[in-house]
């Protein structure tokens, strides 16, 4: 099941549909990457420097070349971020355009089934903030754990894979079904969310193929929630959609009367 879905979704990431949303993450994403880079150094520049210039006024080279070495000393405070930083990073920027892919997925590889609801603009900022807050604390505590020799290594795919699993299962998820029936769903296949969460975790460890990692897990878990529906009994109407039906058949009731 994981495998397969996973295949399906490396095949879906390089095909035409999925272009559009693929350039777009990867164009906000270098773009948000620049401006870190600039603010990193602007604060090198205007508050550090200064701050240590001031301990030692007979060094007035710092100050001379204080945005020569704000420049450097950006790039390789930058560089040292990125790999804390990617996940919530390029996962934030993507989700902008999650709910795209998945119409594609949806559309093009279930082609008898229901396509989902978007999640409202108001749900996905707070299920975006959520997973920010939640991918930062987890990397935080793997990256407490970075000398501990084993553990260091097993924290980072353990930590990511539960996180990343959960929150892109639900995202998949959530374009059916309530939140308590995602929940409920999560419980009953949580081993095989986790196990697909740790292929995403290995993903997201590879550089540079690690901007990918939202469009990828996007997919992925479309394929998977699709898979686990299946052995559900099939796929629920999403939510929205059940409560159309329900108005339009009052509707006709009172038109009969």
């Amino acid at each position: 099941m994981i495998l397969g879905s996973a295949a399906r979704a490396l095949r879906d990431l390089f095909s035409p549909p999925f272009r559009a949303a693929l350039w777009k993450s990867l164009g906000l994403t270098a773009v948000v990457l620049v401006a870190l880079w600039f603010a990193v150094r602007w604060l090198f520049e205007v508050v550090a420097i200064p701050f240590f210039a001031g301990w030692a006024p007979d060094m007035p080279a710092w100050v001379d070349n204080a945005g020569t070495f704000a420049g450097w000393a950006a790039g390789i405070a930058l560089a040292f971020l990125l790999a804390f930083l990617i996940a919530p990073v390029s996962a934030v920027i993507a989700g902008l355009f999650l709910d795209d892919v998945a119409e594609v997925v949806e559309r093009d590889d279930y082609p008898g089934g229901h396509a989902g609801r978007a999640i409202p603009l108001g749900r996905s900022i707070i299920l975006s903030a959520k997973f920010f807050g939640v991918v930062i604390l987890g990397n935080l505590l793997a990256f407490a754990l970075l000398f501990v020799p084993v553990v260091n290594f097993g924290a980072f795919f353990v930590i990511n894979g539960y996180l990343l699993g959960r929150e892109y299962f639900e995202f998949a998820a959530l374009r059916y079904r309530s939140e308590d029936e995602v929940r409920a769903l999560r419980r009953r296949y949580g081993i095989t969310i986790f196990l697909a969460g740790l292929l995403l975790a290995a993903f997201l460890a590879v550089p540079i193929l690690n901007l990918l990692t939202p469009l990828f897990a996007a997919a992925l878990m479309v394929h998977l929630h699709q898979r686990v529906s299946q052995r559900e009994g099939g796929l629920p109407l999403p939510p929205a959609t059940q409560a159309e039906r329900i108005a339009t058949g009052a509707a006709d009731e009172r038109t009969k009367l």
